[in-house]
Order: structure tokens, then C-alpha cells, then sequence
């Protein structure tokens, strides 16, 4: 998902995106940790995404 269109979502649909985000990293490492080797690109994913929405959050609160 790109910026265009997390701007257009509302804050509430931003924060769920937002804890989705963070529960699949918190996967993604649990798997890392049991010794399942997860395609490590997804963590880079996750971390710009998770930063995204943040990005937009903080932007949104200051309006």
C-alpha cells in the first residue's frame, strides 16, 4: 500500500493497519527465533510499512 492511499483512510483505519503491521513483525521474528527461515526481505517490508503508516499518523495529528 502506498502513501496515496493511506492518506485517504481515516485515523482509526490507520491504527488498525498499524497493529496488523506490528503483529505480523512480531510473527515474522517468533518464526525467525523457532528457526524457521522466513524470506528475510519481508522484514524490510514490514519495518518501511510500519514506518509509512506512522508517518502518516503523525501527520494527520498535527492537522
Amino acid at each position: 500500500m502506498n502513501a496515496r492511499e493511506l492518506k485517504t483512510k481515516s485515523v482509526e483505519e490507520l491504527q488498525s493497519e498499524l497493529m496488523a503491521l506490528l503483529k505480523e513483525q512480531f510473527s515474522l521474528r517468533v518464526q525467525k527465533g523457532i528457526g524457521q527461515s522466513p524470506l528475510t526481505h519481508l522484514f524490510k517490508n514490514v519495518r518501511r510499512r510500519i514506518a509509512r503508516v506512522k508517518t502518516i499518523l503523525r501527520e494527520k495529528e498535527g492537522s
